[in-house]
């Protein structure tokens, strides 16, 4: 049988532990071939990102266009898109070339080490344009609540800013629960069928690069190879957790999870 296709459309992360190169791991650690569509280039490290050069529009739409009009795609996975005209030409691009194709949304705004990975102006695009589109937004803490408003990191918090997401146009949500000061990292869902909150020890580590980037596109995984959503969802998180366990420690700053771990 042929693998399932992921379309991947984010930035490149030199130093290999989150973004586009992070999603590609991913996607080899679960069987399923990846195609990408490269939004940013960034210069960093485990310690700070040093530089962000956007691509051109026209060159992202280019990039989608080519994988969805020869390969296709069973899913299509977004993560950083650096600013507002991207944000418009990926929404416009998806909407005429992706119809049926489960999308997952990462709204990345912020590096593990605090650097902007998107403009304020596009946070507005987001929710108008790209929400819509969203098969699953999967925001973590801060970014739920630029998003949605939201106050608190309690559970009651995360499920309403779920419900809130689902108002903007997503069909389902994922509130991430990495920044809360629980003892338990309690990510919420929310999608039509109903909720569930998964809860998971947390881990003393501060290798913890690319965690995002990877569970969202561990979850696209899973929906191409035709998982119902909360099982993709419980599956990526497993193989989250699995690879921040065995994390090898690299770098002297926030260092990248095992995308290679062996977690089933």
């Amino acid at each position: 049988m042929k693998p399932a296709r992921l379309l991947i459309i984010a930035g490149s992360d030199s130093s290999g532990g989150a973004g586009i190169q992070a999603d590609i791991k991913t996607a080899a650690a679960f069987g399923v071939y990846a195609m990408t569509a490269i939004t940013a280039i960034t210069a960093q490290n485990t310690k700070a990102v040093t530089a962000v050069h956007a691509v051109p529009p026209e060159i992202v739409r280019r990039q989608i266009v080519a994988c969805l009009e020869d390969i296709g795609a069973d899913a299509i996975k977004t993560g950083m898109l650096a600013n507002a005209a991207i944000v418009n030409i990926v929404a416009a691009t998806l909407k005429k070339y992706a119809r049926g194709i489960p999308v997952v949304v990462d709204p990345v705004m912020v590096s593990t080490s605090g650097a902007a990975l998107l403009t304020r102006d596009a946070e507005e695009t987001i929710r108008k344009r790209l929400l819509p589109l969203a098969t699953l937004v999967t925001p973590n803490i801060p970014e739920a609540k630029r998003l949605t408003g939201m106050k608190g990191t309690g559970r009651a918090d995360l499920r309403s800013a779920a419900r809130r997401l689902i108002e903007m146009g997503a069909r389902a949500a994922l509130i991430k629960g990495g920044h809360s000061t629980r003892a338990t990292i309690d990510d919420v869902l929310v999608w039509e069928g109903g909720e569930d909150i998964l809860a998971f020890p947390r881990i003393k580590t501060r290798h913890t690069h690319g965690t995002g980037c990877t569970l969202a596109t561990a979850i696209a995984c899973g929906l191409a190879q035709g998982l119902p959503l909360p099982v993709a969802v419980g599956y990526a998180r497993e193989y989250v957790q699995a690879a921040i366990a065995d994390a090898p420690g690299f770098g002297h700053g926030h260092g990248p999870l095992n995308h290679m771990v062996k977690w089933r």
